[in-house]
């Protein structure tokens, strides 16, 4: 296990600034030693020196951007990387520049907080839900709100696009998940209706792999793209279930212990699903009775997955992000929040972004796992 001094990204920053750090190697004396930085370069990396005992790889780097006043609440990037949106407590929601931080415009309309928000594959639109029941599609370059969804009785708790957008999905504290038709602002389907909030949906492609089932109603027209698509809905009442987008039949349910808090996809088959209680099942949809794995690295909530390479990042309640590297024992720690929620993390190629209570939005380059020291 590495360990780094808790303020690490403070001290840093400044000239000459020295941290400690160390290494325990099970079974072998724990490894002490130090970080100096030596500043940060033109381009905004930080450039530091180690005491004997360690090494640094020229690769990783933190930087950090206070693109809002309060803590910011999530967070997505771009199809190409060049752009970030983030909303915040303090009731603003912006798309900057992933590279400078810069404000390119604050889309204004939610009357109350933005929950969650996410790019189009396009690069060009912005879906957004909040705490006024209401989903809304933005135009990136002028900020305009470009429709209003209406139909939820509560909170909008997360959001996915499918395919190039024109479809949308929408889950709430009603305990509804809706398919939308983002261009005429119109509810195409009601999906689910539970009694039980909906705290996070994903949306994956599944093919002939699974029996989605057949619908028994012809489809409107104004859908697009749900053939072959599972929707993953993680609930409050400690239930992970899969339902057809397309036939909208129930797939899979699976019981947990804990409500569930966030799902991704990790491949066409292989879904993940974070809880309450800082567990991380692994589920096969093909055989979902058992989960493949669980795994805990904390006993505070997990808050978001997101799959990243052939891997994911976990972020939890206390403040970490893990990556662990796959076929391997190693996991790999993002540091910084010092015990501050990590609410949402979002991945680029190499990039990883995270975004904080403490107001933060952080930005990490990862190098390829298999390049991380083996320390064993």
């Amino acid at each position: 296990m590495l360990s780094i001094q808790g303020d690490w990204d403070q001290v840093l920053r400044e000239a000459e600034g020295e941290v400690w750090v160390s290494c325990k190697i099970p079974g072998k004396p724990t490894i002490r030693g130090s970080l100096t930085s030596k500043g940060i370069s033109s381009d905004g990396v930080l450039e530091v020196t180690t005491s004997e005992e360690f090494v640094v790889q020229e690769s990783p780097y933190a930087s950090f951007s206070n693109v809002h006043e309060k803590n910011v609440s999530y967070l997505d990037i771009s199809s190409g990387g060049d752009l970030g949106v983030s909303s915040s407590t303090d009731q603003t929601f912006k798309v900057w520049e992933t590279h400078n931080a810069e404000v390119k415009s604050v889309l204004e309309g939610h009357t109350m907080d933005v929950f969650c928000c996410k790019f189009f594959p396009s690069g060009q639109e912005v879906l957004s839900g909040g705490l006024d029941s209401l989903v809304k599609v933005w135009s990136v370059n002028d900020g305009s709100c470009l429709a209003t969804l209406k139909g939820h009785r509560g909170s909008i708790l997360d959001i996915a696009v499918v395919a190039d957008g024109q479809n949308v999905i929408s889950s709430g504290q009603d305990g509804t998940a809706r398919l939308w038709d983002s261009a005429q602002g119109s509810c195409i389907s009601v999906v689910d209706d539970s009694y039980s909030p909906i705290n996070a949906i994903a949306v994956g492609e599944v093919g002939n792999s699974v029996n989605l089932g057949s619908s028994k109603e012809a489809p409107s027209d104004r859908e697009v793209g749900t053939e072959g698509k599972l929707l993953i809905l993680a609930r409050e009442d400690k239930s992970l279930e899969g339902v057809s987008l397309h036939s909208r039949q129930s797939v899979f349910i699976c019981e947990g212990s804990d409500p569930f808090n966030c799902c991704t996809f990790i491949s066409s088959v292989g879904v993940l699903a974070g809880d309450l209680n800082g567990n991380i099942f692994h589920v096969d949809i093909r055989n979902p009775k058992t989960a493949v794995e669980t795994v805990s690295w904390s006993e505070r909530p997990v808050l978001s997955l997101v799959p990243f390479r052939d891997t994911y990042i976990a972020s939890y309640g206390n403040g970490t992000c893990y990556i662990p590297s796959k076929g391997s024992d190693q996991v790999l720690q993002l540091t910084g929040p010092q015990k501050q929620p990590v609410f949402q993390v979002a991945a680029w190629k190499k990039l990883v972004y995270s975004c904080c209570r403490d107001g933060f939005i952080r930005k990490y380059e990862i190098p390829d796992l298999y390049e991380i020291p083996d320390l064993g």
